[in-house]
């Protein structure tokens, strides 16, 4: 197998505790095992990360923009569902 056909995966880094995953890019490895050792090479060369996920781009399923009303519409009718209604303690820390 070539670089040329390695499958493309999509690299997530979480940089503290309490914070989320983001994405921070995109490598081309022969296996997952190889691309999060790539990914800790490539995107953690400072010690910025806590943990890293490495997820094939295939197997990511994603929504098309056009269809955003439909999908997200719906939430705008039920008001409590959204964060205005609630205050988060300030020792609670990153949320």
């Amino acid at each position: 197998m070539t670089e040329a056909n390695w499958p493309l995966f999509e690299v997530f880094i979480r940089s503290r505790g309490g914070m989320s995953h983001r994405h921070v890019g995109s490598l081309h490895a022969v296996d997952a095992e190889m691309a999060l050792q790539n990914a800790r090479d490539v995107y953690t060369r400072r010690g910025e990360g806590l943990s890293i996920w490495v997820v094939a781009s295939s197997a990511i399923k994603a929504s098309d923009p056009g269809e955003k009303d439909m999908l997200f519409d719906p939430a705008n009718s039920k008001i409590y569902r959204h964060p205005t209604f609630y205050e988060v303690p300030e020792d609670v820390g990153n949320m």
